[in-house]
């Protein structure tokens, strides 16, 4: 029983904290309504296209 207590106050203390630290830093001269929209998206475009190149190959080695 103290053990689940334990791991509940570990997460809601998480829950709490996490977002406090997630804040970014905007640098002073940029117009806060910005926002960069590149911070993943290139990685998760070069993803999506080796996944879909995989994909085809694989395909490919199947039919012959």
């Amino acid at each position: 029983m103290k053990k689940i207590i334990n791991i509940q106050t570990l997460l809601i203390l998480a829950i709490l904290v996490l977002p406090v630290l997630a804040h970014a830093q905007t640098d002073p001269g940029a117009d806060p309504e910005s926002a960069p929209i590149d911070g993943g998206l290139s990685i998760l475009i070069a993803g999506g296209v080796g996944y879909g190149i995989k994909k085809i190959k694989n395909k490919i080695q199947q039919d012959k």
